[in-house]
Formats: structure tokens, C-alpha cells, sequence
């Protein structure tokens, strides 16, 4: 069942696009994952986080590729890496993750509507 939220909910969630701009290896995470810097436009900068996406992407495919992120979650400290967005995307039967991305090019740190 979905669980109905007022207009005023939605509007607090801050999705904004962003482009990958590095990728690491996260060594020592308990899933593999990536280590991901986004940049998020002028208001915003660059920011990191941490996603489980590797069994879909290589690092090199992700550098250039724009993703949607969630600006306002608190950061996360995850082992000894500081996430400070959630990186949005779709989780297959199987636990792999689809990137949530643009359809086309947008500005960085445009917002979801």
C-alpha cells in the first residue's frame, strides 16, 4: 500500500541533480559501494556520498553522469566516510540499484519537481 503525504511533505524533500565529478573504491564498506563526489551547482558545491552500485556501474562509466540526490537528509557516518547526500535509485529483485538520472542534461542543483 502506498502511504499518502500532503503537498507540504513533498515540497521539504530536496531532490536536486547533480554530476559525478570522482569515484572510489569504499574498502571496508559491509556491501560494495562506491565512494561518489557530486557536484551540486554553485548554492550547493561538491558533495559526497556513499552507493551501493557496483554491480551495475564501473567507476569510469560514472564520472560525467548526472544522478538526482536527496540534499536534506542529515550526513551519515558510514566506517570512516562522511555521506552527506542519498544517492536516489531503484532496487531490482535482485538488490542490484538502477541510478535514478535525468532524462536530459539539466543545470547542476536543480530541483526535482
Amino acid at each position: 500500500m502506498v502511504k499518502t503525504i500532503s503537498w507540504e511533505e513533498f515540497e521539504n524533500v530536496e531532490l536536486k541533480v547533480g554530476t559525478i565529478v570522482k569515484v572510489e573504491d569504499f574498502i571496508g564498506a559491509k556491501k560494495p559501494a562506491y565512494k561518489i563526489w557530486a557536484d551540486f551547482g554553485k548554492e550547493i558545491g561538491v558533495k559526497k556520498s556513499s552507493a551501493q552500485i557496483t554491480a551495475l556501474y564501473k567507476k569510469e562509466e560514472l564520472i560525467g553522469k548526472q544522478i538526482v540526490g536527496v540534499m536534506n537528509f542529515p550526513a551519515k557516518q558510514i566506517k570512516d566516510f562522511m555521506s552527506e547526500f542519498l544517492t536516489t535509485g531503484f532496487v531490482l529483485d535482485n538488490g542490484d540499484v538502477v541510478l535514478a538520472v535525468p532524462e536530459r542534461k539539466v543545470e547542476n542543483g536543480v530541483r526535482l519537481a
